[in-house]
């Protein structure tokens, strides 16, 4: 089940018009700032289905530009998300594709600077909430809702039973995780949601697990 109450079929608290097209969007763009980690110098948004007919009448690009500025979905500062963007320096693309995809709203976002990019494919289910199908080619179905750690790392046994070892002994609590890789014995990509908040020195404790690459804890709450 996607909605656990009537709160989230109505939306969050908001910027308008549409939960869906607005809120959601913004959702998309800021889960792709916070993996991110930093504001990036171009952004590239491309738009599908619903998405790309709607955007400019529902303010998705707005939205979307506002969640890349970590911006939330109440912040009064998404109308003028471009403009900011633009004062900043911040090089936006926005472009739409007739491509068919899963969900009829959905958006890819590519945030990039002279060290890293980052390229983010999520859903804007309804009500303001989203679901994010793909971190860079990684596959996967998460919605961001509870805290979610985020391990990067090389694709050999023992590694999942490593990060649940430290977070036994930290008594955390999982929720849910996936696991995905690009190819067998190349990397891969671990999601956990947590029940409470992952704190620093347990992400220092598993980032020096051997053959982990990055950790990171992300949410949108």
């Amino acid at each position: 089940m996607k909605y656990k109450s009537v709160f989230d079929i109505i939306g969050p608290v908001m910027v308008g018009p549409s939960s869906s097209h607005t809120a959601g969007a913004a959702r998309i763009g800021r889960i792709a700032r916070k993996l991110f980690g930093r504001q990036p110098k171009k952004a590239e948004i491309t738009f599908y289905g619903s998405f790309a007919k709607t955007y400019k009448g529902h303010g998705s690009d707005v939205a979307t530009v506002a969640g890349i500025l970590d911006f939330d979905t109440f912040d009064l500062r998404l109308k003028d998300s471009l403009q900011i963007a633009k004062d900043l320096g911040i090089d936006i693309v926005v472009n739409t594709s007739e491509e068919l995809t899963g969900h009829p709203n959905t958006s890819r976002i590519r945030l990039s600077d002279d060290e890293k990019d980052v390229e983010v494919v999520g859903v804007s289910i309804g009500g303001g909430k989203i679901e994010v199908t793909k971190l860079n080619g990684f596959a996967f179905q998460l919605g961001f809702d509870t805290p979610t750690l985020m391990v990067l790392h090389e694709d050999r046994f023992g590694m999942i039973a490593g990060v649940a070892k430290v977070l036994t002994q930290h008594k955390i609590n999982v929720g849910l995780m996936e696991v995905s890789r690009h190819d067998r014995g190349s990397r891969a990509l671990m999601a956990i949601e947590t029940d409470s908040v992952v704190l620093p020195e347990v992400l220092e404790e598993i980032g020096n697990i051997p053959y982990i690459f990055d950790v990171s804890l992300l949410s949108l709450q």
